[in-house]
């Protein structure tokens, strides 16, 4: 039996020090190769403008820019301390040209309507405080024809799985963070059901042994 979600926060990771301890983990997960940024290029998101929501450090979004060509990337945030942390690693990325992120909140993006050629996100959706919304929000930035990629959790992940997530996370002290993050994820179903409110008719929501991904190509 899947337990009831406990909202995990709705504020982002704000403090220095576990921005820090973020960053690290980032890394660690850059370094094994467990970004999603081959799903990313496969789901068709390989050029233009694209907007990611929740950046945290940024390595998913500069990753994704260097196997690509000819494309810009841009960051929302609502953590003022990750948005400095990605301007720092787009620096050593050597993409800072390619790059801007922004302070806001995903629920009312300060973007025009029809700016993104893609939206793609990982690991920030258990933690929007109005999917519902931002879904909405995705949906007026996107071009006609643009795509969506999110990703996050599930919290219906197998004992294994989550074994291994466990053992995995480092720095050790994060992996607090990724239990409450696991409680604070959707199922398949959940997720499901909440885009059923949004304007997004034209998803997939897949789950995975991992986590859960979301797709789309918005109506021409």
């Amino acid at each position: 039996m899947v337990k009831p979600r406990k909202i995990e926060t709705l504020d982002g990771i704000q403090d220095f020090s576990t921005v820090a301890d973020y960053d690290l983990l980032q890394r660690n997960m850059r370094d094994k190769g467990w970004l999603v940024t081959d799903k990313i290029i496969s789901a068709g998101i390989r050029h233009g403008q694209v907007l990611e929501v929740g950046p945290g450090p940024g390595y998913l979004g500069l990753e994704w820019l260097s196997r690509t060509q000819n494309t810009v990337l841009t960051g929302l945030d609502i953590s003022q301390n990750m948005i400095d942390l990605a301007q720092k690693n787009a620096k050593e990325y050597g993409h800072n040209h390619r790059t801007s992120y922004c302070l806001g909140n995903a629920a009312a993006m300060p973007f025009q309507e029809h700016q993104f050629d893609a939206v793609i996100s990982n690991g920030s959706l258990h933690e929007w405080e109005a999917p519902e919304r931002i879904f909405y929000e995705i949906h007026r930035v996107l071009k006609p024809g643009g795509r969506i990629f999110i990703s996050d959790l599930r919290r219906d992940i197998s004992f294994l799985i989550r074994c291994l997530f466990y053992a995995g996370t480092t720095p050790p002290k994060m992996r607090k963070g990724l239990t409450s993050s696991l409680q604070a994820a959707y199922t398949a179903h959940e997720l499901e059901q909440i885009l059923k409110n949004t304007t997004l008719t034209y998803t997939h929501v897949e789950a995975n042994p991992f986590g859960l991904v979301v797709t789309g190509v918005k109506p021409v």
